[in-house]
């Protein structure tokens, strides 16, 4: 959050906007919603998947917010597309690329101006970093620096940049674990009789698809309506509670414990994300040890 504060921060002000895709990472949209209005800055909010209504969007913003794929609902945005409409207005863009890392999606290549990560999540990879990471040209960095960076406080320590730094040398063998465990799951949901639906980018035919060089360990699925959902998340016993990801651990949460996250905020549903989602992260666990894990929670999860 501190690199996603002192970036837009940095390039838009008082009386101005930006477009942001729907669905973007809970805690950037509750900054949008909750403190943004005080700043008198406006955020309009897109479906990025659809680049006829950003074009729309997009005359008199001052920034682009990007994230593809999106939280919870997976969506791609056209990435070289949506640049290049910024650019031919002189919008600054920007992504978060935490799901796919540098290892999957390289968006500066595509014409993103400014990068933005979760470093707590893949890049850090053992849930114990607290770290945000901005990455860009030197005269946005430059930028960023002398405007809002210094004074918002927001600084890493050394001990947590080694744990990162220390992170990033394992990046490239964990992710295609995470990918083929992740796939694995996918697969065995999409054809489980108490799934509905599965939304990972591996099934979109979007034209953002071909940005990506693999897929993380994070995706989500909607059950049927006989499915007790408390009583499944309850009843898994390797994947644990939680809304982080990009760690060695598999976790799990429903949607509507994200929507409970922000009161008088309701995001999903607004962007419809159904209140029977729920989100895995697939970690580093034996894939059938958590498949197993899966079946036997679905069997005592009957309402």
């Amino acid at each position: 959050m501190a690199a996603i504060s002192a970036t837009v921060l940095a390039f838009v002000g008082a009386g101005e906007r930006i477009v942001a895709v729907r669905n973007c990472y809970g805690d950037a949209y509750r900054l949008f919603e909750r403190l943004f209005p005080r700043l008198q800055i406006k955020v309009d909010y897109v479906d990025g998947s659809d680049p006829d209504a950003v074009a729309a969007a997009l005359p008199g913003a001052k920034l682009l917010y990007l994230e593809s794929p999106t939280s919870m609902m997976f969506e791609l945005q056209d990435i070289a597309h949506l640049t290049r409409l910024a650019k031919e207005q002189g919008i600054v863009t920007t992504i978060d690329n935490s799901w796919a890392t540098p290892v999957f999606q390289k968006p500066i290549s595509h014409g993103v101006d400014l990068v933005l990560h979760s470093a707590s999540k893949y890049l850090g990879g053992h849930s114990d970093t607290v770290a945000g990471v901005v990455a860009g040209s030197a005269a946005h960095i430059k930028h960023i620096n002398e405007q809002t960076y210094s004074s918002l406080g927001g600084k890493l320590s050394p001990f947590e940049g080694w744990l990162l730094l220390r992170g990033l040398r394992t990046l490239p063998l964990r992710l295609p674990h995470h990918m083929k465990s992740g796939l694995t799951l996918a697969e065995r949901l999409k054809a489980h009789g108490k799934v509905e639906r599965v939304n990972h980018p591996a099934y979109s035919n979007h034209p953002g698809k071909k940005t990506l060089a693999g897929y993380a360990g994070l995706f989500s699925f909607e059950v049927t309506e006989d499915v007790d959902i408390p009583a499944f998340v309850d009843a898994l016993k390797l994947f644990r509670i939680g809304v982080s990801w990009g760690g060695h651990e598999s976790l799990v949460v429903p949607a509507k414990a994200s929507l409970e996250q922000t009161p008088g905020l309701n995001s999903m549903a607004r962007f419809g994300v159904s209140p029977r989602t729920i989100r895995f992260n697939v970690g580093l666990e034996n894939v059938e040890d958590l498949w197993a894990d899966v079946v036997q929670a679905f069997d005592k999860s009957k309402k």
